[in-house]
């Protein structure tokens, strides 16, 4: 007599984006230990009624200390420069407390909505100094139950020209950062920032993630020599830039030779719908520009891309929750993707993202962890189409949230 396989908790019925028909998934010890139809085992069942289990989304690019600065400024900022300059003077009087409360609340917004990794940007420099950075680091720590967040830390305003932002970012490598980024357009001198960061990632060892590109001006940019710099360095596959909008400029055969110098190079290319849509084309009179760079084309063409959050409710996003399926749906809409791309754009909320993070165990996999969401639809193009409910959140096989869904009361 076969013994039946010995599980902690059995979703039955779900739906998966690799399987045709509905599947049970087994997990033991906090990861998937079984995926077939009709698992034997007695234990505690969960059926899913053929709703769609997702191995999570993935953030690759969200701003955890400068969220929720709403009411804190005058919101009269038309520009990137004028959003900088706002929270610039704003984050002198941040404290270690004020920045884990604000971002305790995005990062709750996102359990709940189905993030279940998340790569956040710490601005250090000597306006905030390590606090922002300090407040990330314990909510690291105190959400890792329902999230795994990484820490990406970089000078917002510049380095070559910002005495002393060099030294706490070499401090904050030290003490833990993950991930370091840049933002070679704030500074006075680009190529020389773009060097230093990447001086900086070999010493350490770590990924690369820039902020780039950040404009609707072609006729100049960083990326090639971001590029030039991946492969001298041989960081092929760990460099991310985010924004790019002014690829979103080119016309098709500058994109054309644009994607190719991306995927040839390995550079990963972030596009963050809510900030790009809000600040691009705002001096336009008429028929305004969108600014979006159509990711999944570009993936399309051999370029690893995601899409993120970014902001939060302040001068460079004044709306947002943290929900990446609204903004995967706000994408979709925004590049006219079709039907048959709806599948593309979830890509670049789940899959695509853990590939740009370099995670080796994401997914509804044998031998990954648990890390499941549900949502109330059936499908990967339904979850693009139709905005659903994410009902329930497993992190390592531990319910971390559940939302019920709504009862309609007939006369």
């Amino acid at each position: 007599m076969t013994a039946k396989p010995a599980f902690d908790l059995l979703f039955r019925n779900a739906a998966t984006r690799a399987a045709a028909s509905p599947v049970d998934i087994g997990i033991s010890d906090g990861r998937i230990a079984a995926i077939a139809p009709r698992l034997a085992c007695e234990t505690v069942e969960i059926d899913l009624g053929g709703r769609l289990a997702l191995p999570g989304f993935v953030d690759t690019h969200i701003h955890l200390d400068k969220a929720f600065l709403l009411g804190r400024c005058g919101h009269d900022h038309k520009s990137l420069g004028d959003a900088i300059r706002a929270v610039s003077a704003m984050k002198r009087d941040f404290t270690v407390e004020d920045v884990y409360a604000r971002g305790a609340r995005v990062i709750e917004r996102a359990i709940v909505a189905g993030t279940t990794r998340m790569r956040t940007h710490v601005e250090i420099d000597p306006r905030i100094g390590l606090r922002g950075f300090a407040a990330v680091k314990a909510l690291k720590r105190d959400y890792a139950w329902a999230l795994d967040l990484s820490l990406c830390v970089f000078p917002q305003e510049g380095l070559n020209n910002d005495p002393g932002a060099e030294e706490l970012l070499i401090a904050a490598m030290r003490d833990g950062g993950e991930v370091i980024g840049g933002c070679p357009y704030a500074d006075t001198d680009p190529n020389a920032h773009i060097a230093r960061i990447f001086d900086l990632a070999q010493e350490f060892d770590v990924d690369v993630d820039l902020h780039l590109d950040f404009d609707l001006d072609p006729s100049w940019w960083h990326l090639e020599e971001v590029c030039r710099q991946t492969e001298r360095r041989n960081y092929h596959g760990r460099v991310a830039i985010g924004h790019a909008t002014k690829l979103s400029a080119l016309p098709p055969e500058r994109l054309k030779a644009a994607t190719a110098r991306l995927a040839a190079s390995g550079v990963a290319v972030t596009v963050l719908p809510a900030t790009d849509l809000y600040l691009m084309g705002r001096d336009a009179t008429h028929n305004a520009p969108r600014g979006l760079t159509a990711a999944h084309r570009l993936v399309a063409d051999g370029v690893l891309c995601s899409v993120a959050t970014n902001n939060v409710q302040n001068p460079f996003t004044p709306f947002g929750d943290a929900s990446l399926v609204r903004m995967a749906n706000l994408y979709a809409n925004a590049a006219h993707a079709g039907i048959n791309e709806f599948d593309a754009c979830l890509d670049l909320v789940t899959d695509l993202p853990a590939r740009l993070m370099n995670l080796r165990d994401y997914g509804i996999a044998v031998g990954n962890p648990a890390d499941i969401v549900v949502l109330d639809t059936d499908s990967g193009p339904n979850a693009i189409a139709e905005l659903p409910d994410v009902l329930m959140g497993f992190k390592r096989g531990r319910k971390v949230f559940e939302r019920q869904r709504p009862t309609l009361f007939r006369p």
